[in-house]
């Protein structure tokens, strides 16, 4: 197959599964090894960050009602205060990406991490997927449920383990409601994802060629985005179906190597 297919398929499955919650590094490790393509640090980071553009796009008047509020002063408004808990949610992630970098790079050469990685993601959305009568229901976060949903952050960073079903489910045992769960989630893989592509890429240079798989991973994530919380996640329930698909996948990878 033409090096040029296999970019751009591998694009469409970045713009797919960042937002939906089954692991964007998961299926990007799996799609490389199907297709025969070497998974490059540039191609990576051509990919997400074209994800990472998506966000800015569909949630631009939160990002600049945030900065702008926070630039004024106004620290107690929602917008304010959603920044300072956006803040304090990645720095879990920073910690641990810092520290076990070298872990990483190892770990996404291992299709068995990949599908401990699946099985790991299924678990937590089947929870989050579970009617907890005794968690009250709130539109905001405190600081202690952002280090919580920070720290479901910083277990993503293993493929195969979903980041944005890591936050939401960890925003929807938090309390909060599946679309704020869903927004805080977004927001926060900003500079999650920004601090990891910088740390990635370092002095490089992204070849021209992967300004495509920019444009195609950015578009396909604008419309995962607008699916997910319009259609997909209205109900927490419909975690479940997720959590069905990446169980069969890991399942799948477990018997393809034991075989």
């Amino acid at each position: 197959m033409d090096n040029f297919i296999i970019l751009f398929l591998l694009a469409v499955i970045q713009g797919i599964t960042e937002w939906l919650p089954v692991s964007s590094s998961g299926h990007l490790v799996l799609a490389s090894r199907i297709f025969g393509y070497p998974n490059s640090i540039e191609m990576d980071v051509a990919m997400h960050f074209g994800t990472l553009m998506a966000v800015f796009v569909y949630f631009g008047k939160d990002i600049v009602d945030i900065i702008e509020d926070i630039l004024k002063g106004k620290w107690k408004s929602s917008k304010a205060k959603t920044g300072w808990l956006i803040l304090i949610g990645s720095i879990p992630a920073g910690i641990i990406g810092f520290a076990f970098e070298k872990y990483f790079e190892v770990a996404f050469g291992s299709l068995g991490i990949v599908a401990l990685g699946f099985l790991i993601t299924a678990v937590i959305l089947l929870i989050a997927s579970l009617d907890f009568s005794a968690i009250r229901k709130k539109k905001d976060l405190s600081v202690f449920g952002a280090l919580f949903v920070g720290c479901a952050q910083a277990l993503a960073i293993f493929p195969g383990i979903s980041r944005s079903g890591s936050t939401i489910s960890a925003g929807l045992l938090s309390g909060l409601t599946e679309k704020e769960a869903m927004r805080f989630s977004f927001l926060l893989s900003i500079p999650a994802i920004f601090g990891a592509s910088l740390v990635t890429i370092g002095n490089r240079t992204l070849p021209s060629e992967m300004l495509w798989a920019t444009l195609v991973s950015f578009f396909v994530g604008m419309a995962s985005i607008h699916l997910l919380l319009k259609v997909l996640l209205t109900s927490k329930k419909n975690l479940r179906w997720f959590a069905l698909y990446v169980l069969l996948l890991a399942l799948g990878i477990g018997i393809y190597l034991f075989l």
